[in-house]
């Protein structure tokens, strides 16, 4: 269980600490010699059981509350200090406030130099505290009266961490591996060491993780876990994780910065929030007013802009997109604090709902409905709502990032909320069926609105169609769409043309007449046809007369614009499709002059061949080969031929 003290400046956080652990957690010089807490520290108790108490301890000064939020987030039971002679101060209740902001429901109080007052001022100091709390998350925390100097009520105080520390936790959120680093330094035999609490997820010596928001690629050398040499470390301990990776550099390691799983590195400069502004306001909150925003361990500067309304009243919620100077590590249910822009005093904070808003529209309606819909949620419920709200489906992938789910999690979650998923695992795309039959009826729509206004044409292409008619698809899952409909007959295909069942575009009796002219020269070398003023010069015909046909045939599906006036029949296209997908198969891409050995071309026409492919989306280009992208887009050259 990780501990983290909260209180006023002199209320004896440390040396309570050291009374509990024996370790004095002033770790730097500066600390020792002025008396006062500047930074983190930390120490940890090894109880009976093998259990390990770690307490993170804070300062308490009203100037050092950025750190103090450094090591709050994260914890799991707060030890909240008050001093018998003071009672609860400025800094008692800031905490106290940044503590209910940040979620802490778990904690206790110690009431401190009990020794230095009267028992009359004990009782007093105790029914202060009570009411402090009354309003509070931790109105139901036992207060322990406690002397650090002579130890007097410092063992039930311990007694008492140790049987919360029995306690099941409450679970954390997600399932791969987020670690939140509050101190980074170098030791001699290590390297770089990164200190933190684990978010959530495990991680074990020799992962390949992620440095983020920099993006340097790591991997762990060793752990220790809990103040201990570990083989791991899991969700809820804090870690020591030595590091190597290229490019790895102390100077590139910064509080706040993340370790993680790399499919959780996604970088953002935005999220959208619920964002509660406290009752102790004295004004509302405007809209986009700068403020300096605390998530984890990460301080950056940002601005509020509040989606329902112009201002946020003092002691009331509303959504809100906190855009933020500098990118930073963000998920679904992360906490965070908002402080005014001098950094003088704590103004709100909330959680986020969505990590990776779209950059438009964000204060549509169906946005804020998702938004409200995700507030307060599971996985499970936030994904059908994200369904119902969504007309173009939901990316399986940026949810299962959003929410820290492995993809198969996000998947079944899908198919438990009777979703249909389309695309490939990369673009796997989850759609309410009520959504995909509107899809299915765009398409077909779609497909009926072109022959209305090209009847003499076989047809559309389909990343044409694509555009007209989904362009906010993915490609894999609009494949997928357009499979189903030629499965059930609703469409056909001829090559890369998509039309309508029995509709069939045909040249006109004078066309036919020359085309039985000209189909002949093509076919006779299929791979390197004639150009159009060569077919005119063989046929003594007039080089316009001979493309015109040609333009029309191609629009009636009998052939292809390879390049500029080189035109190829669709068997000949055909054969050189089934060509490609072989030597693909064989050396995973189609390189130009393996292509060319293939057909007997010279490389000049071997590459417009190519490219042509490409622009039709039956392949892509990938450095200098080509890979299949559409690879069904053509028949097989039997079929073709029939």
């Amino acid at each position: 269980m990780i501990i983290g003290t909260a209180g006023h400046i002199d209320h004896g956080k440390t040396s309570l600490v050291k009374a509990l652990t024996g370790v004095d957690a002033d770790r730097l010089p500066e600390e020792k010699a002025r008396g006062i807490t500047l930074d983190l520290g930390y120490a940890y108790a090894r109880l009976a059981t093998g259990a390990t108490l770690g307490f993170v301890d804070v300062p308490g000064h009203e100037r050092l509350v950025h750190n103090m939020l450094a090591g709050a987030t994260g914890i799991d039971f707060v030890l909240l200090v008050v001093a018998a002679d003071d009672g609860p101060m400025p800094q008692t209740r800031e905490h106290l406030q940044i503590l209910e902001l940040l979620g802490l429901n778990r904690g206790a109080v110690a009431l401190t130099k009990i020794d230095a007052v009267t028992s009359e001022r004990v009782v007093e100091a105790q029914a202060e505290i009570r009411a402090l709390l009354s309003c509070s998350a931790l109105r139901d925390a036992r207060v322990f009266p406690v002397s650090n100097l002579t130890g007097e009520g410092v063992p039930a105080l311990r007694a008492h961490l140790e049987s919360e520390c029995a306690r099941p936790a409450p679970g954390r959120a997600g399932t791969r591996f987020r670690l939140a680093i509050d101190r980074r330094f170098t030791l001699a035999g290590a390297g770089t060491v990164v200190t933190g609490t684990v978010f959530s997820g495990t991680v074990t010596t020799g992962d390949s993780l992620v440095l983020s928001p920099p993006g340097i690629g790591v991997r762990v050398r060793s752990i220790h876990a809990q103040n201990q040499p570990a083989t791991h470390g899991s969700a809820g301990q804090r870690c020591a994780l030595s590091l190597v990776g290229d490019g790895l550099e102390i100077s590139k390691v910064q509080r706040g910065d993340w370790i993680l799983d790399p499919a959780l590195h996604a970088p953002t400069q935005r999220f959208d929030a619920r964002l509660t502004l406290l009752a102790t306001e004295a004004r509302p909150l405007r809209h986009w007013t700068p403020v300096h925003l605390h998530i984890a361990s990460t301080e950056v500067m940002a601005r509020v802009a509040l989606l329902e309304s112009a201002d946020l009243p003092p002691a009331e919620s509303a959504l809100a997109q906190l855009v933020l100077d500098s990118p930073i590590g963000a998920l679904h249910g992360d906490r965070f604090v908002i402080r005014d822009q001098s950094a003088t005093r704590t103004m709100g904070g909330g959680v986020v709902l969505d990590p990776f808003p779209p950059a438009r529209g964000r204060r549509t309606p169906g946005r804020l409905t998702l938004l409200r819909g995700w507030t307060d949620v599971g996985a499970e419920r936030a994904l059908r709502c994200a369904l119902e709200t969504s007309a173009t489906g939901v990316a399986l992938l940026d949810f299962a990032r959003t929410w820290n789910l492995w993809p198969a999690e996000a998947d079944e979650l899908a198919r438990a909320a009777g979703a249909r998923l389309a695309g490939s695992e990369g673009q796997r795309l989850a759609l309410a069926a009520a959504g995909w039959r509107a899809l299915l009826g765009r398409a077909t729509d779609a497909i009926a609105a072109e022959h209305s206004r090209a009847p003499d044409m076989i047809g559309i292409g389909r990343e044409r169609l694509r555009r007209l008619a989904m362009p906010e698809l993915p490609q894999a899952a609009f494949e997928d769409l357009i499979d189903e409909l030629i499965a059930a007959g609703s469409i056909e295909a001829s090559g890369p043309w998509l039309h309508a069942p029995g509709h069939r575009a045909e040249l006109t009796g004078d066309e036919r007449t020359l085309w039985n002219r000209v189909e002949p020269l093509l076919c006779t070398a299929p791979f390197h046809p004639p150009r159009v003023r060569d077919i005119a010069s063989s046929l003594a015909l007039e080089e316009e007369r001979v493309r015109r046909l040609l333009q029309h045939a191609a629009r009636v599906g009998e052939v292809y614009p390879v390049a500029h006036d080189h035109y190829f029949t669709r068997y000949a296209v055909a054969d050189l499709a089934e060509i490609i997908r072989q030597i693909v198969s064989e050396q995973g891409a189609a390189t130009a002059a393996a292509f060319r050995d293939h057909i007997g071309t010279g490389r000049k026409l071997a590459i417009q061949i190519l490219e042509f492919f490409d622009r039709i989306g039956f392949t892509r280009r990938v450095d200098d080969g080509h890979r299949l992208r559409q690879p069904n887009l053509f028949a097989s050259p039997s079929v073709a031929a029939a």
